[in-house]
């Protein structure tokens, strides 16, 4: 799932590098589509959409629109923010950031499209358009195991504690002028006979 992230990642700055070099003195709008899920109570699924868009290209995108609504009404609710977005102007290598909060009651598997963003070049009449990174599909209310977050330190301080265990039998041995030694692991006793 991350590997897959990250790969559409490099793909998109991929081909914002890609086009920039062969577009000269134009703007090139990539957006990064993140969703978020959160389980406020039983029954209601959170999702916060965060929307992050970079002018990569050399010259300024004017009337630039953000538009993210793919999210059906029958199934999402939006609690906070709007699904779009205008901004006077994107500068060239400046970012701008557009989020909103939406609230589901309804289980199943979600596929969200890409945000549309439309912009104007000082140089053509036509509207341009770019869109978002696309998100992985969403299980809304699915059951998800329970996290047991304190079990992973837990095993990792079992783990490193017989390593320092042993750091502390051989500086024992080294100062200690310890000439035999006795070691039972599974006890973590420790015989010794100095000479």
């Amino acid at each position: 799932m991350a590997a897959t992230r990250s790969l559409l990642l490099c793909a998109a700055v991929l081909l914002a590098a890609l086009s920039c070099t062969f577009a000269a003195d134009a703007p090139f709008l990539v957006a990064h589509k993140k969703v978020a899920l959160s389980r406020p109570k039983p029954g209601v699924e959170r999702l916060a959409v965060s929307l992050d868009l970079y002018n990569q290209g050399s010259a300024t995108a004017y009337d630039v629109a953000i538009n993210d609504d793919s999210w059906p009404k029958e199934a999402f609710e939006l609690v906070s923010g709007e699904v779009s977005k205008t901004l006077e102007r994107l500068e060239p290598g400046a970012t701008a950031s557009h989020a909103f909060v939406l609230e589901s009651k309804t289980q199943g598997r979600f596929q969200a499209s890409p945000a549309v963003i439309k912009y104007r070049v000082a140089t053509k009449a036509a509207l341009q358009e770019a869109y978002s990174t696309p998100i992985l599909p969403l299980d809304i209310l699915a059951e998800r195991p329970p996290v047991k977050k304190f079990e992973w330190v837990s095993d990792h301080v079992h783990f490193h504690s017989g390593n320092i265990s042993l750091v502390i039998l051989i500086f024992s041995m080294l100062f200690c002028g310890v000439d035999t030694l006795a070691l039972d692991i599974s006890g973590f006793a420790l015989m010794c006979c100095s000479g």
